[in-house]
């Protein structure tokens, strides 16, 4: 049971041991202005391997769940599924029904774990593969697979590294359990933290974080949801300013906010403590500029601030 692009290596990893009798994934869903419906990605690969495809719009009704049921798998996986399974669905397969989560367990519960390891400062990350139970990722351990995290190292980044390392991380697991000799342990509550879906709006610049915990959220955020801080143009106008990874932290003080220097390598602005040095840019409707380049076509200096849409200026 899959949708996102995360869950691609572990399914053809599946299909290639020869015992797949099903994918669960999400409906057909309509992109673009042509509003054409487009499938998951997981769904052409399931279709092109012979791989028979279910797609209830809700997996919680009776009739989704007699069609899995009728299917009578041994094992369920589940990964990057993207709904809430209920309580009957736990007990359709014989052996397991097991998750395969981007993150080391119990720590970031949650659909934004992996975007939450990199935004923590953790030193690093990983899979952990469970049994599913009614709570959110609460399930019973049977392991983790630990990778650190890169000082570099975005959102996008780890999540192409964890959905390469999963495979192995659930064969493993796949033969412990068909061995009957998997590990079982419950997960220590007071290590757990939640890691909550994040929303466009949730990459909002507040610029009385420090300098180290924005340049972490920059590329945390990055590809998604990305982040951004609000500028007025030469006309007065609110214009969104899109921030890319590549920044770096310099101790410079000032008014959170504030520009503090330009040069054509970028641009520092005031944090909550030191400042933030900016190297690519994009304004709402136009491109992704080096600052050099955006500094040809935008007037900024020493003493413009940038400000939060919901605070405003102050």
């Amino acid at each position: 049971m899959g949708t996102g692009e995360i869950a691609l290596p572990s399914f053809q990893m599946v299909v290639g041991g020869g015992h797949l009798i099903g994918l669960v994934t999400q409906p057909d869903r309509a992109v673009g202005r042509s509003a054409k419906l487009r499938p998951p990605r997981i769904k052409e690969l399931a279709l092109d391997a012979g791989v028979p495809v279910l797609q209830p719009e809700r997996v919680r009704k009776k009739e989704a769940l007699a069609e899995i049921a009728a299917l009578e798998p041994d094992l369920i996986v589940v990964m990057a599924y993207g709904q809430i399974l209920p309580r009957g669905f736990l007990t359709i397969a014989k052996l397991a029904c097991i998750n395969v989560h981007a993150s080391l367990l119990p720590r970031h519960r949650g659909a934004s774990c992996i975007q939450a390891a990199i935004d923590a400062g953790d030193a690093e990350s990983g899979v952990t593969i469970m049994h599913v139970a009614e709570g959110l990722d609460t399930g019973d351990l049977i392991l983790n697979q630990a990778t650190p995290l890169g000082k570099h190292e975005t959102g996008g980044d780890l999540h192409d590294r964890l959905a390469e390392s999963s495979p192995e991380a659930l064969r493993m697991a796949i033969e412990a359990l068909a061995s009957g000799e998997a590990p079982r342990s419950v997960q220590d509550e007071q290590l757990a933290s939640y890691a909550p879906k994040l929303e466009r709006n949730d990459g909002e610049i507040d610029w009385s974080m420090t300098a180290d915990e924005l340049e972490r959220r920059v590329r945390a955020y990055d590809p998604w949801p990305g982040t951004f801080t609000t500028m007025r143009d030469e006309r007065g106008r609110k214009k969104r300013l899109k921030i890319f990874p590549q920044t770096e932290v310099v101790r410079r003080e000032g008014k959170s906010g504030e520009v503090l220097a330009v040069d054509f390598d970028g641009f520092a602005v005031a944090c909550g403590k030191g400042a933030l040095q900016l190297r690519e840019v994009q304004v709402e409707g136009s491109r992704r500029l080096p600052v050099r380049e955006f500094l040809k076509g935008n007037r900024l200096g020493p003493g413009d601030c940038f400000f939060s849409l919901e605070r405003d200026e102050e």
